[in-house]
């Protein structure tokens, strides 16, 4: 009775979860998106039998199943995934006023519906044969695995346990060798801008490095979207080199950082407690050994997934979050951009003007639910206007630092790195929300320039591809300084065909490369692979995996040996750091 009750719980919030994607039309599409809740009911049916005798218990049990499958559905309906390990790590304090944003009265009338189903299946099943339902189940379970290969499910089949028991498992790839050439490409022969000129022409100059929180590339005017939601940076690039084809490491922010600050990736599948211990070397200790004044402000908070593990002992003399800044406005995630630019101004002045100095910014324009406290010139009836309000707001405190660097005479003596942290989705692709959970373009694909007035003459672009992880050592080539050997990444400034890699591992896990104009996507835990030619298909509609076989199978290897071996390689060296 009550293992059959479970199930229709299942199936109706299963049924709430995909209306509105498109479900596959194939015989084998109800046991690939069933399979998993199945197997979650059979566990269920063989712990109801142990508790023979033991009925508070059985429907305690079945009562916290449901319940939890009842608080998914609002979660996936926004993001296309049910509440995993990681995610819920990151729903805490910081993330208040994005949650509160979907508390509405649609979500929680499909919450209470199905806790209703869940209060009356038990009156509606209580002459059930349970012998035909658990064989139903298990056929449905052993066929499962077999329809996921037929039906691409975008992870939808995964029941809410399921979901948060995978994630929260530790994970192990073993037999990958902790060297190679990850990043030679494969197949890319295009020739590229030589920009060796400028290493060592930024010695001993201002170095701000700035990087937007959220903020894809393709909804930029600097990268030909109109209109421009941020005029100020397309302003600062008519003295930059502009890289077209830059990529983030993860689509997240602390993790980003990590690999942006230290030149190394972070892994996959990792905690961030982790990071506190690798002994890898920051860009702001090497420039802090090299004589520069070093700070970081952001307008978010430090505590927020670990931030501290990446920046506390990494060079920087001076640290600032919202608490510190205080500000005009605060949000559960921080403060408002001005106050934020006001403090760096104020550090700047206080600085001795003997010494070069290297100020971090971490701004929060641009993170949901994209607030700004004030109007914007894009309509603000959905998200994806408020989003680009969000960006405009930002960018009008970018413009607030450039102006306050020029009137104080520091603009000719100062190199600008301006960068996406990670980009940001609005439903391009089936299911991508948000930043985390894929690696298309609008997840990935970031702006990048270094912009620096009486150095770089006019706007120069580049579509040489490019990760984050070079940002560290790019900036130390433009100061005349050598790299770290643990820097995993190499200077942008020189003319080096290498690929992009990234990956995402907050739900599925995912692993993806940019090699020139092609664009692989890959599942490592169902193998599927997707394959792009992005200058024929920019906006990733056309899967040429059929016509490409051996090539998506030399990039999905590279890929897995590549996730294995820096997985490997950041636990021995947090190890060795302890």
């Amino acid at each position: 009775m009550r293992a059959a009750s479970l199930m229709i719980v299942f199936v109706v919030a299963k049924v709430i979860v995909l209306a509105g994607h498109h479900v596959p039309a194939s015989w084998w599409s109800p046991i690939a998106y069933l399979w998993q809740d199945a197997a979650i009911v059979l566990i269920f049916a063989a712990v109801e039998f142990c508790l023979a005798g033991r009925t508070r218990i059985a429907w305690a049990l079945y009562a916290t199943a449901a319940l939890y499958a009842a608080i998914n559905i609002p979660v996936a309906r926004v993001l296309s995934t049910p509440l995993t390990w990681p995610m819920l790590r990151a729903a805490h304090g910081a993330l208040a006023d994005s949650i509160w944003h979907y508390a509405n009265w649609l979500n929680a009338a499909l919450l209470a519906l199905a806790l209703a189903v869940a209060g009356g299946a038990p009156l509606l099943f209580r002459r059930a044969s349970r012998k035909a339902l658990l064989a139903a189940l298990a056929l449905c379970v052993a066929l499962g695995p077999a329809a996921v290969t037929h039906v691409d499910t975008i992870g939808l089949e995964r029941n809410a346990w399921t979901a948060l028991i995978a994630t929260s498992m530790p994970f192990v790839r073993s037999g990958t060798s902790s060297t190679g050439e990850w990043r030679a490409t494969g197949y890319d022969r295009s020739p590229y801008v030589d920009l060796s000129r400028f290493e060592g022409a930024a010695a001993g100059r201002n170095i701000v490095l700035v990087s937007l929180e959220s903020t894809a590339a393709q909804y930029l005017g600097l990268y030909k979207a109109d209109p421009d939601p941020m005029p100020n940076l397309s302003r600062l690039a008519r003295h930059a080199i502009v890289f077209e084809n830059a990529y983030t490491v993860y689509p997240e922010s602390i993790k980003g950082l990590f690999s942006i600050l230290c030149s190394a990736y972070p892994g996959y599948r990792s905690s961030g407690e982790v990071y506190a211990r690798a002994p890898y070397r920051s860009m702001a200790a090497a420039l802090s050994d090299a004589g520069y004044a070093t700070a970081l402000f952001h307008s978010g908070r430090f505590i927020y997934l670990g931030m501290e593990a990446v920046i506390r002992n990494r060079g920087f003399a001076t640290l600032e979050d919202a608490g510190d800044i205080g500000g005009n406005r605060k949000s559960s995630f921080g403060v408002d951009e001005p106050a934020t630019v006001a403090r760096i101004l104020n550090w700047i002045d206080a600085a001795p003007r003997r010494r070069p100095f290297f100020v971090t910014y971490l701004p929060i324009a641009g993170h949901h639910p994209y607030e700004t406290g004030e109007a914007g010139p894009f309509p603000d009836n959905d998200e994806f206007g408020r989003y680009r309000n969000a960006l405009h707001y930002g960018d009008a405190s970018l413009g607030k630092l450039m102006d306050g660097l020029e009137a104080r005479g520091l603009d000719r003596q100062t190199v600008w790195i301006v960068l996406g942290d990670h980009g940001e989705a609005f439903g391009q692709h089936e299911g991508n929300y948000g930043h985390t959970f894929h690696v298309y373009e609008e997840n990935v694909h970031v702006p990048f320039l270094i912009a620096a007035s009486g150095l770089v003459p006019t706007e120069i672009h580049s579509r040489q591809v490019v990760s984050l992880i070079d940002t560290a050592p790019t900036v130390l080539a433009l100061a005349g300084l050598p790299p770290p050997q643990s820097y995993q990444g190499q200077s942008m400034l020189r003319r080096v065909p290498r690929m992009a890699l990234f990956f995402a591992d907050y739900s599925l896990g995912i692993l993806g490369l940019r090699d020139g104009p092609w664009k692989l996507i890959h599942e490592p835990d169902s193998g599927r692979s997707k394959l792009f030619d992005l200058e024929k298909d920019p906006h990733e509609q056309t899967n040429v995996e059929a016509l490409h076989s051996g090539q998506t199978r030399w990039y999905a290897q590279n890929l897995r040996n590549w996730s294995g071996a820096r997985k490997q390689s950041l636990i021995a060296a947090a190890e060795a750091g302890k």
